[in-house]
């Protein structure tokens, strides 16, 4: 029979372990990499500790700490590596207009875009599948079949790339081919007028349109002012669009963004507003988003990629073209420029950007039906941003190689994804509660 004090003594150093792990992973990134403030770290850590899932969004590095040092199975050789999102979960899913003015369901945040295994993209996302519905009460087997139904739709779409039944640079969901809740959403925002957004944010003064100050938008000092100013030209020169007149891009106002995710607190982040035009109905006055961006979590963990570096040095123009490479209709204001050495993206802050919000779907077949829908936009993506893409780097199909490490049996790939997400989760909740019980100490959070 095992001594209870001896189990007791090596769960509690075993835990001890961990703890100290999670401080010297979040003192490196956040305290020596990013640079946060305390206060700062205060924000960040405050918005991590509403939820485990808060939780998990705002460590990514804590994920490619672990995962990397795994074992799995269905990896793509290192040797072809696929791009990748990066930071794939639940929450960065949503609609926005396109390129052609459509409403689209895709993923839409590239900051973490970088190369490396497929299985990466998967493995978070199927973790945080597992996170949600732990949120929403569905017990373990119910958990399990929403990440083996998301796996089982990556991996029938990745097949029908390959056999050439879908062309990933076509691909897309959009009112007529989205399903049940993503449909819904998309109906609900065809009817939202193109000025919402502006006028939730702006004033119309006597003379012109200016943001309006509030809690989350603030009037920027004179030197960021004439940094932004100086710069703009810069950013013009490399916007997807260049049809459009410099007349069109004339900056009519300026705010500092405030309050907006957690893994980005302590990245400035503005909005510029633009003369626009009216190249097409309703579409004068534009609300673009500067946002700065650092080395993606992804690449302290993955192999080193010469030939990335070499294209995508400068941070702003890697975040633009993975979102050129994985959205077949790109944001016509994507660009990037440089300020007082920092690195920047620029793109619409676009008045149809809407997520679906998990709380809101009503039964885990409503969620299924969503979870689907996502694991074919994952394919399509990964698909997508390769030899398919005149900027891309990738000189081979991505889905070739991805179809090739998944194997034959689309039930084992899926099953094995799920039971290993499952149980990391557990892990996430563990990591959740040591997290809280630190920050409550150093930060009296």
């Amino acid at each position: 029979m095992v001594n209870p004090s001896i189990t007791e003594g090596v769960i509690r150093t075993r835990s001890k372990l961990r703890r100290d792990l999670l401080i010297s992973i979040f003192d490196e990134f956040d305290g020596s990499i990013m640079a946060l403030t305390r206060d700062a770290r205060a924000e960040k850590y405050r918005k991590m500790a509403l939820s485990p899932f808060s939780f998990y969004r705002g460590s990514a590095y804590l994920f490619y700490f672990d995962t990397t040092r795994q074992y799995f199975p269905y990896h793509s050789s290192p040797e072809r590596p696929t791009w990748i999102q990066g930071d794939l979960h639940f929450e960065n899913f949503g609609a926005f207009r396109s390129e052609d003015g459509d409403l689209v369901y895709d993923v839409n945040d590239f900051d973490e875009g970088y190369v490396g295994s497929y299985l990466y993209d998967l493995l978070r996302m199927a973790v945080s599948i597992a996170l949600v519905g732990r949120a929403l009460g569905y017990v373990p087997g119910e958990q399990h079949a929403l990440i083996q139904g998301y796996a089982e739709a990556y991996y029938r779409q990745i097949r029908r790339f390959c056999e050439h039944k879908d062309d990933p640079g076509s691909f897309t969901i959009d009112g007529n081919t989205a399903k049940g809740p993503v449909k819904k959403l998309l109906r609900k925002l065809d009817k939202r007028r193109q000025s919402h957004f502006l006028e939730k944010v702006t004033a119309q003064m006597q003379t012109d349109r200016v943001f309006l100050e509030t809690t989350e938008l603030l009037i920027p000092g004179a030197a960021e002012q004439a940094m932004l100013e100086q710069g703009w030209s810069l950013y013009t020169r490399t916007v997807v669009s260049r049809t459009l007149t410099e007349e069109h891009f004339r900056i009519k106002d300026i705010a500092v963004k405030r309050g907006s995710g957690t893994a980005s607190i302590g990245l400035d982040r503005y909005y510029i507003l633009i003369e626009g035009g009216m190249e097409q109905a309703g579409t004068d006055d534009t609300v673009l988003e500067v946002k700065e961006v650092r080395v993606p979590v992804p690449a302290y963990f993955l192999p080193y990629s010469e030939s990335f570096w070499q294209s995508f040095a400068h941070q702003g123009k890697r975040v633009s073209a993975t979102q050129q490479a994985m959205h077949h209709k790109a944001d016509p204001y994507l660009g990037f420029l440089t300020l007082d050495g920092r690195e920047f993206y620029i793109r619409e802050r676009s008045p149809y950007k809407k997520s679906l919000k998990s709380e809101n779907l009503t039964s885990s077949d409503e969620l299924a039906v969503v979870l689907r829908q996502m694991g074919s936009l994952t394919a399509k993506m990964h698909a997508r941003a390769d030899a398919d893409v005149d900027l891309g780097i990738l000189d081979y199909h991505s889905e070739q190689e991805i179809a090739k490490a998944m194997g034959a049996d689309s039930a084992a790939f899926a099953r094995y994804l799920a039971e290993w997400a499952y149980g990391y989760a557990g892990q996430v909740e563990k990591d959740y509660a040591m997290f809280t019980e630190w920050v409550s100490e150093r930060y009296s959070i």
